[in-house]
């Protein structure tokens, strides 16, 4: 790979206190315990020994006066008052390496898959500052995801970051598949936060299949898991990423989704006491969402591509997660349940989808027939109820009339099957081609009035 020679990472564990710093469990409230006498930061992880049952984990969440507040990454089953905490790391860390690629770990960077236990040379800090603005290059290099809708209409770049908003069950983890699969990046981040458990193996098996998984690492925490391990699975795929991307690597980080991950800070911010705001999130749902998004991004070295699914509730697409992601992002996909109704695969609303970056990727000819696209695709949209009841009568409106005669030809070209793939290069000749039919379709003339004749 490009530039391991140059990447030297410290192999000492950051952060870490001397050992023999301790407290006390005062009370439990909750899925929360209450620590007295022991001086650990926010974030810090700490160890509960209980005389009932094994040692478990637990993370800083809050500070209350003389006492510190604290989740566990398991339950509080059979953990009491008076029981000891030890302070183990006071900024969490992550080993990785090269052998990652391939397999499937935990929130907390473990093997889950059953594969051999591979040395990971390499700790980097599990949350670290996101690019500063003045270091970021300009993105001029185009990411060819292998989708025609989204290479023709929606072009992507090196670098970028996309939302995917969709509803339940119209085809996000499907379409992420596909990128997964035939996507021009170096290496995929798959990054499963509060899956259903059932689908994470169905994913790996029918969505990634082997041709992705051997150049992806697969993140995941299903929904069972505690709130702590279901937010620290976004943090964990994200410094995979960044690690492979200061090797000089190209990275897709595709992350299903924010909406789990803001739930699963919600969850910890009521626990530890912050009071609900905006539809019962607290405020730090709004101050983690930047930090995370933002660490995605090009720098000298390589760049992070990130993809982030938003599951929209009730199909709203302003509800407040929506709506503060949509305003980080350079751009934002919509899949419609109104398309996958129509059997319309992939379900890209092109009208209602935009990438901010396409304009300086793409070549004049290019950005053209796309935007004639849009136009016929929005003329269509605007008389649909009358063309489906037959009011509408041919030679009204001559935009209408060219949408009608191509519709066919233009859903044809944004439809495509889960295991078709389309290089890029072959979706813009196919776009110019149909843009050029655009032009050159023969509009109907309207019938001239007949002359008056003399009796």
């Amino acid at each position: 790979m490009d530039g391991r020679n140059q990447l030297q990472w410290s192999t000492k564990l950051d952060g870490v206190m001397p050992y023999g710093l301790s407290g006390r469990v005062t009370r439990i409230s909750g899925m929360s315990a209450h620590v007295k006498g022991l001086p650990a930061p926010l974030g810090a992880l700490c160890r509960i020994s209980s005389a009932h049952r094994s040692a478990v984990d637990a993370e800083v969440v809050g500070l209350n006066d003389d006492e510190i507040i604290i989740q566990p990454y398991q339950d509080l089953a059979g953990v009491k008052g008076g029981d000891l905490v030890e302070l183990k790391q006071t900024r969490q860390s992550l080993r990785v390496g090269e052998a990652l690629l391939g397999r499937v770990v935990n929130a907390r960077g473990h093997y889950i898959d059953g594969g051999p236990n591979t040395i990971l040379p390499h700790a980097i800090p599990l949350q670290s500052a996101p690019i500063p603005p003045l270091n970021r290059p300009r993105i001029d290099q185009t990411l060819e995801t292998g989708v025609r809708a989204i290479d023709s209409m929606l072009t992507c770049g090196q670098g970028q970051r996309l939302g995917i908003f969709a509803g339940s069950g119209v085809g996000k983890s499907t379409l992420l598949g596909q990128l997964a699969k035939y996507a021009s990046a170096d290496v995929n981040v798959v990054v499963l936060v509060g899956e259903r458990g059932r689908e994470v193996r169905e994913f790996l098996e029918r969505d990634l299949g082997p041709e992705g998984r051997a150049r992806s690492v697969l993140v995941v925490a299903t929904s069972e898991e505690s709130a702590l391990l279901r937010r620290q699975c976004a943090y964990t795929g994200t410094a995979i990423a960044e690690f492979f991307r200061d090797l000089g690597l190209n990275v897709l980080l595709m992350m299903d989704s924010v909406t789990r991950f803001a739930i699963a800070q919600r969850e910890i911010g009521l626990a530890a006491g912050e009071p609900p705001a905006t539809r019962g999130y607290p405020p730090s749902v709004f101050a983690q969402l930047p930090r995370l998004l933002e660490r995605s991004g090009r720098t000298e070295q390589g760049s992070i591509t990130g993809l982030y699914t938003v599951l929209v509730e009730g199909d709203d697409t302003n509800e407040p997660i929506s709506d503060t992601v949509r305003g980080i992002l350079d751009g934002h996909i919509i899949l419609s349940r109104d398309l996958a109704h129509q059997s319309h695969w992939p379900a890209i609303d092109v009208l209602s989808s935009i990438s901010r970056l396409m304009n300086e990727l793409v070549t004049p000819e290019h950005l053209q027939a796309s935007q004639g696209l849009k136009r016929l695709l929005a003329a269509y949209r605007q008389s649909e109820d009358m063309i489906n009841i037959g009011a509408y009568q041919t030679g009204s409106n001559r935009e209408v009339d060219r949408a009608m005669q191509l519709k066919p030809l233009i859903d044809r070209f944004l439809q495509q099957s889960s295991i078709e793939h389309m290089p890029a290069q072959e979706t813009i000749q196919h776009l110019l081609k149909l843009g050029s039919q655009l032009i050159s379709t023969p509009t109907i003339p309207k019938p001239e009035p007949q002359s008056a004749t003399a009796n």
